[in-house]
């Protein structure tokens, strides 16, 4: 399912059950693993907020002070936050944890299977629990991803193993074929040289191991004249809203990334991927 087709499917029928029973205070998280995925996701969400005469507030490192001070005194219907960021507030002693955690129904894992399984999914499964002693009940969780292999391992990882849990996984219809090639390049270096000359006019997303060689190959496909934009999780604020933008509006550019961009970020209309 696409990244537009999950969150809907997750967020409409919440937002359907937020205005039916009245939810009044925080009432939903909505956690991502990534914070270009939650600036991705922000727009979209608060526009459909806005038409219900709700709110929705984004909570992780890049956001000022003072957004963080307005939405403690005041917390929106929905909060948008990482793992580490929403320990933050619920350790914080600026928080009063009670008020700000007291009204949660639901928890919303986006791109789940980045969290299952690992020290970051165990530590977030812990400050849920912590979070439900606060609410005084157990949110109900939704947990959101494309095609995995063990949606069922995954859903018993996410919910404790409860009865009360189920996969929902519509049929992908039938699958579009791809043209996948092979070509050995030999060396960054090379690689440049090679992207910088294929498919000129299209917009080209280019992965690769490491920081160190997203930014090396970057450096090289700029010397070449083309048009490229970089994404890791080194980057300052303004360079990330930077690429990020060029993912939804530029057509004839390179995007060189690292594994970042493979959880679910929108990139818009795209070309190629190498």
């Amino acid at each position: 399912m696409s990244c537009g087709g999950k969150t809907e499917a997750a967020i409409l029928p919440v937002l359907s059950r937020m205005l039916g029973e009245q939810w009044q205070g925080l009432s939903v998280l909505y956690i991502c693993p990534i914070r270009a995925l939650l600036n991705n996701l922000e727009e979209r969400l608060s526009f459909y907020c806005s038409l219900v005469g709700r709110r929705c507030g984004l909570w992780h490192g890049d956001v000022g002070q003072a957004s963080r001070s307005a939405i403690l005194r005041d917390p929106p219907d929905i909060l948008l936050t990482t793992p580490e960021s929403l320990e933050a507030v619920l350790i914080s002693r600026r928080t009063d944890r009670k008020y700000f955690f007291g009204s949660l129904k639901a928890v919303i894992l986006d791109e789940v299977y980045a969290f299952a399984g690992d020290d970051r999914g165990w530590h977030l499964l812990a400050v849920l629990e912590r979070i439900a002693d606060l609410a005084g009940r157990q949110p109900q969780r939704i947990g959101l991803s494309a095609t995995i292999g063990n949606p069922e391992e995954i859903l018993a990882w996410m919910t404790r193993g409860t009865s009360r849990s189920r996969v929902i996984s519509p049929d992908a219809g039938v699958a579009v074929e791809t043209d996948v090639q092979l070509d050995y390049v030999g060396s960054v270096e090379n690689a440049a040289l090679v992207i910088s000359q294929l498919h000129r006019g299209e917009k080209r997303l280019v992965f690769c191991d490491s920081r160190a060689q997203a930014e090396h190959l970057t450096s090289l496909l700029r010397g070449n004249g083309t048009t490229t934009f970089v994404n890791h999780s080194s980057l300052s604020v303004d360079e990330r809203r930077q690429a990020e933008r060029a993912f939804r509006e530029s057509r004839d550019c390179v995007i060189v990334a690292t594994s970042t961009l493979e959880l679910g970020i929108d990139v818009g209309d795209l070309d190629r991927v190498l």
